[in-house]
């Protein structure tokens, strides 16, 4: 498991996306949310303006599973 560091109380699927280098810029989250399956927290969310907080476990088919620290 990845772990991701924030520094602010929350920050964005779409943000989470390009911190985790699973995307190069921001403005791919959308097309990238829908040809991928996410699931946060075990539940499959593709909303891009989704906020994470720490402890949340992201999943992503293909590509890994991520913890917010």
């Amino acid at each position: 498991m990845t772990e991701i560091k924030i520094e602010t109380d929350f920050i964005t699927l779409g943000q989470f996306l390009k911190a985790a280098d699973v995307i190069q810029t921001g403005g791919m989250a959308k097309w990238f949310l829908g040809e991928y399956e996410v699931f946060i927290n075990g539940e499959q969310d593709q909303r891009r303006g989704r906020k994470l907080r720490v402890g949340d476990k992201i999943e992503i088919i293909s590509f890994g599973s991520f913890e917010i620290i």
